[in-house]
């Protein structure tokens, strides 16, 4: 069975006409929203070099201050996707993108102490949230055969960590310290207006009824969203992590200068953003499961070559290593078609009403998967100096993923394994 089919819609021409037009410009609201709000969400790590330098940090303060956003825009997709079940996309969207300003701004002009850093990054973490609002939004204004290329355009969303990455270190060069965080509070004031104006909640959409806190803890006790949470946590935290942290790690391990460094992740980046559609679209044509088990297995086998610390292509002095510079664009590029095909899976696995409580906690724990990596690393860093453990480590979990999808999602029937996991929680 492949992914983009619904075994509950039960009577197709029941279901509301929806005008596609409305439609795409949903989704492209819910793309721009989530790109800024994830851009606002990455300022940081470009500058973590910066931070350790300006403010002597050590290795593991300096990877606490780039991945706290990542806490709490993980852990609060929980709440944020439960509400929008229950008041929708229109409404939380614009919210998110409203409340998102303030810590933007705290941080761009209060950075002289760690605590401070820490606290301006804690509330950051507002705006990686938004994933929570979009994916729902998203779904239900999409037939179940284009869900899963929808959703993988919209959380395409998150190159906005690229745009971070590109734009912050050369608009602070040129035009001052707080000048990408003035540049992305304006941004966001005015997609929050213009969302709240345009955006429309899909009419196949009904508010969620009851207690958002019992049915977010009845979500959390379904087999298939901790089964989705583990292989969100692999594929999208495979991707948080190094786009927080692969800066400060070329920046250590090949002592490349910071510009360079953060040019290098960008390209990272948007490798793994034009792929995150590509796993939406294949998880759509063919079993989500096993472009699942293909794309950690991959990503596996490209960590452990990253520990063996293979040269990469020179930018100043023209100096070629394709080998060691393909390792992590091919790391990428998997890390991305993962991160897509997970939504698939919740789109063809999940009735559509409880959509936005699972992409919460899915989402929650996929953030919460690129948290650990950068301490883990920034720690065998201060320790032996050396990251091969740290990619090893990912080389391991990375295959243990795969099995358990191949165990959970291909070894039995999907038939029987969809009829009982998605009962309406």
């Amino acid at each position: 069975m492949s992914s983009g089919s619904d075994p509950v819609t039960s009577d197709p021409s029941a279901a509301p006409a929806i005008d596609p037009t409305k439609a795409n410009l949903a989704l492209a609201l819910c793309f721009a929203g989530f790109l800024l709000t994830f851009w606002a969400w990455a300022l940081m790590g470009p500058l973590g070099a910066t931070y350790k330098e300006d403010l002597g940090l050590s290795s593991f303060q300096q990877s606490l201050v780039v991945a706290l956003p990542v806490v709490v825009g993980s852990l609060g997709r929980i709440p944020v996707g439960a509400l929008t079940d229950r008041l929708g996309g229109r409404t939380m969207f614009p919210l998110i993108a409203a409340l998102t300003i303030i810590p933007t701004l705290f941080v761009g002009f209060v950075d002289n102490s760690l605590i401070v850093l820490l606290i301006g990054g804690f509330f950051l973490g507002i705006g990686g949230t938004s994933f929570a609002v979009g994916v729902p939004t998203v779904n239900s204004w999409f037939p179940p055969n284009r869900r899963g290329t929808a959703i993988g355009i919209f959380g395409a969303g998150m190159g906005g960590t690229a745009v971070a990455a590109f734009t912050t270190l050369r608009l602070r060069d040129a035009f001052g310290d707080q000048a990408p965080f003035i540049l992305v509070a304006v941004l966001l004031a005015i997609y929050a207006v213009t969302a709240r104006m345009l955006l429309q909640n899909s009419p196949a959409w009904a508010p969620a009824q009851g207690n958002w806190v019992v049915k977010a803890a009845r979500t959390l006790a379904r087999p298939v969203t901790l089964k989705l949470s583990w292989m969100y946590a692999m594929g999208f935290g495979g991707f948080v992590a190094f786009s927080v942290y692969l800066p400060t790690y070329l920046h250590n391990f090949y002592e490349l200068d910071i510009e360079d460094a953060a040019l290098r992740t960008a390209i990272f980046v948007v490798v793994a953003v034009a792929c995150r559609p590509l796993g939406g679209a294949l998880a759509d044509r063919f079993d989500g499961g096993w472009v699942l088990v293909i794309s950690y297995v991959v990503t596996g086998l490209m960590a452990a070559a990253a520990s063996e610390r293979m040269p990469l292509i020179g930018i100043d002095d023209g100096s070629f290593y394709p080998v060691g510079t393909a390792v992590f664009l091919v790391m990428a590029a998997s890390l991305g078609v993962a991160s897509g095909a997970v939504f698939a899976l919740v789109a063809e696995l999940v009735e559509p009403s409880s959509v936005g409580s699972v992409t919460g906690i899915v989402g929650a724990v996929g953030g919460l998967g690129g948290f650990v990596p950068p301490l883990l690393l920034g720690y065998f860093w201060t320790a032996d100096s050396n990251y091969r453990t740290g990619l090893l480590l990912l080389f391991a979990l990375s295959v243990i993923t795969a099995a358990l999808t191949w165990l959970w999602f291909l070894r039995t029937s999907r038939s029987a394994s969809t009829a009982t996991e998605r009962t309406p929680a």
